[in-house]
């Protein structure tokens, strides 16, 4: 019997997705198991696996479209049934989703549908109002040598998909980019992510609820990268510098439990297991791998972890599991070339470190000589509900003693 396949909630806080590609075509049979689509979610690229079994007798969201959590996305069933009433019904379904989206500020009404009569507007005077489109149908315009702003969008609000740029390829419309004519200036709109979208949202939540305050330190770091090189001299493979940062953090945070804590209203939480997220960059934002339980592992078993984790995450291969619920996060910007910098506490956690680069700066020591030193920053965003201000900067000079003296982690 034929069935809806439904849009599923493929990250803890997702209420929408979008189809970015579908890998099974109308009338192929579907297994248990088998990956359908790929849909964008508030957290990531996900792989969709059918829960059901028949043939895929009908695709309901395009690639572009999004549909929310519980909405229909496609039907199932045997070859030949009828699947008119569903698909009405489904249809119905989809369209009061899009009459009920609030109109984004900035965004006009769609254009009409462009006839030989209809002049085409300038592109650059367009931009401004005609600026949503996905990203598959960009890329399908750019390879036509379209300009996509013309183009009637039919999608959400408004928006160009696929389809819009396969009837404009098919109607020759005029819409071809001039040849030799200079690209008049005009700002870039760029569509949000779902994921750029609910970054916004969690950090915006974090900075205004969280009271935040910063302590910073110098720390010397000949010791750590000696530890580094005498652990790698053995190995055949580079333990990373994160994975000591991450396994020293956590040996401060046993000693000063209260760092792995969290605000609950009536309550402070004070987690057991110490699980510390490392942010790293993707294109359309950060997302933060978890390695979970640091305390009871040593560095080689962490930077192990660590790399499977960022190889998975720059791939899209995460799972919410894999990224959701860090109870202490470290930041990083020193590849980047960055001194110092704040970041903005990442809940569920309590404190989130920045690490700045390491650079040899010249110090004046205990005998009053200027000597050349290796040293880093180091800046502590604490929620000030949860930490106070000595025990924030009791536990940064417990981390400061660890990576200045290594040993330290032993005892």
């Amino acid at each position: 019997m034929a069935e809806n396949v439904l849009m599923i909630a493929l990250s803890p806080t997702m209420e929408s997705g979008t189809i970015i590609h579908w890998t099974k075509k109308e009338g192929e049979q579907v297994s248990n198991g088998d990956i359908i689509c790929e849909v964008e979610t508030d957290k990531d690229t996900m792989e969709y696996e059918a829960i059901q079994e028949g043939i895929l007798l009908k695709i309901l969201v395009p690639e572009g479209d999004s549909a929310d959590v519980e909405q229909p996305i496609a039907i199932f069933g045997s070859e030949g049934e009828d699947i008119t009433s569903l698909v009405q019904d489904a249809e119905e379904m989809l369209r009061a989703q899009r009459r009920a989206q609030p109109a984004e500020a900035g965004a006009s009404t769609p254009a009409a549908t462009q006839t030989e009569d209809t002049p085409i507007p300038d592109s650059a005077a367009i931009a401004g109002e005609k600026s949503k489109s996905s990203p598959l149908a960009r890329k399908m315009a750019e390879q036509a040598g379209l300009e996509i702003f013309p183009i009637h969008g039919t999608g959400p609000d408004g928006r160009v998909v696929k389809r819009d740029v396969e009837d404009a390829i098919s109607s020759g419309m005029s819409l071809r980019k001039p040849a030799t004519a200079a690209p008049s200036p005009s700002d870039a709109v760029i569509p949000l992510s779902g994921k750029r979208k609910i970054i916004a949202q969690r950090l915006s939540e974090s900075k205004y609820s969280a009271p935040h305050f910063y302590l910073k330190m110098s720390v010397f770091a000949e010791s750590l990268m000696a530890a580094r090189a005498a652990l790698n001299a053995g190995l055949d493979y580079k333990v990373s510098v994160n994975a000591f940062l991450i396994k020293f953090a956590a040996e401060a945070i046993k000693r000063h439990p209260v760092i792995n804590s969290t605000w609950q209203n009536e309550t402070i939480r004070q987690f057991a297991s110490i699980d510390i997220g490392l942010a790293v960059a993707q294109e359309d934002g950060l997302v933060t791998p978890i390695v979970r339980n640091c305390g009871a592992k040593g560095i080689v078993s962490i930077d192990a972890e660590l790399s499977d984790l960022i190889s998975r995450a720059r791939k899209n291969k995460l799972t919410p599991e894999d990224y959701t619920g860090a109870t202490f996060t470290i930041s990083s910007l020193g590849t980047f070339g960055v001194d110092e910098f704040t970041a903005i506490i990442n809940p569920p956690g309590s404190a989130i470190l920045a690490v700045g680069q390491m650079k040899k700066v010249p110090i004046v020591d205990d005998n009053d000589k200027i000597v050349i030193r290796s040293q880093m920053n180091l800046t502590l965003s604490c929620d000030h509900r949860v930490i106070d201000g000595a025990k924030g900067a009791n536990f940064l000079k417990e981390l400061k003693d660890v990576i200045e003296n290594p040993v330290r982690a032993l005892y």
